[in-house]
């Protein structure tokens, strides 16, 4: 897999995806997921996503990858359930 020098992307693997001639919806979320997986830690998630998808939402509106990167941002930005004795009513 080549190396970008893009830090959202290191291992270019969303790039790569959009060069894909007719890639489908579930074979770009296995694509993000790989992406999601191989992310440096030191990296911000929600940020990377949010840069990605704001450069590649304008160039390709209607791409499979697009319509991903936007579902990863809606659920980076849903709050999180709270675990343990806090979320059990009273």
């Amino acid at each position: 897999m080549p190396r970008s020098d893009d830090p959202n992307d290191h291992k270019g693997l969303i790039r790569e995806a959009y060069r894909i001639e007719g890639i489908t919806l579930p074979e770009c979320r296995s694509i993000f997921l790989d992406w999601a997986l191989s992310l440096p830690v030191e990296r911000d998630q929600k940020q990377a996503l949010t840069e990605l998808h704001s450069v590649y939402a304008a160039q390709e509106a209607d791409h499979p990858m697009t319509q991903v990167l936007a579902e990863g941002l809606q659920s980076a930005q849903a709050p999180k359930r709270r675990g343990g004795w806090r979320s059990r009513p009273r």
